[in-house]
């Protein structure tokens, strides 16, 4: 089954193919909206609420359209909103608490060397440590443009935003990003 049957059988109401969308379409979508959210349960949480808000208006989805954008549009969008609403309620300046690493996230998978893995280890910690002190609608552009490789046409047309916008949210991430990362790299830290 691909995604034109899948969502043609759900719009007849057969539940049961939402589960290739699942198949298709967690684990990025898990991904995307974790460099996000910088919170593994959180971006659980924000996927399966938008594949339950895909399953419900799934009947005015236009089948000629591809499935992929508008659900990562739907992931990200969702991500943000959470991230934004989380932050609300937590500053950024009081370390969270530290059970989750970046050894807990899924997706990460280390076949190296030990001491290349440690070195990498420590810098992937301090990267996410430095992205999670971004904003989530800048982070919401490095991942875009960065971890899902789209352009800056790609990424304005998924967040419904002008692309001087994206450029302009990718500079300030950017250089907040390089600012972040060279008081690190002045501490000895990277």
């Amino acid at each position: 089954m691909d995604d034109k049957q899948a969502i043609q059988r759900l719009k007849r109401g057969d539940v049961h193919a939402l589960s290739h969308l699942i198949n298709t379409y967690q684990l990025r979508a898990i991904r995307t909206a974790y460099l996000i959210t910088q919170d593994t349960a959180l971006a659980q949480d924000v996927v399966q609420n938008t594949f339950v808000s895909v399953y419900r208006s799934i009947r005015s989805f236009d089948i000629n359209r591809p499935f992929a954008p508008y659900f990562m549009q739907s992931v990200v969008n969702a991500a943000v909103r959470s991230a934004q609403i989380a932050n609300r309620n937590t500053s950024l300046d009081v370390p969270d608490d530290e059970n989750e690493s970046v050894e807990t996230v899924p997706f990460i998978e280390t076949e190296i060397q030990p001491d290349t893995i440690i070195e990498t280890a420590e810098t992937e910690a301090l990267i996410w440590q430095v992205l999670g002190q971004l904003s989530a609608t800048q982070r919401a552009v490095i991942v875009l443009r960065f971890y899902l490789d789209f352009s800056e046409a790609e990424i304005a047309e998924q967040l419904a935003i002008p692309t001087g916008t994206v450029k302009s949210r990718l500079h300030h991430a950017k250089r907040q990003l390089y600012s972040l990362l060279a008081d690190h790299l002045e501490k000895g830290e990277l």
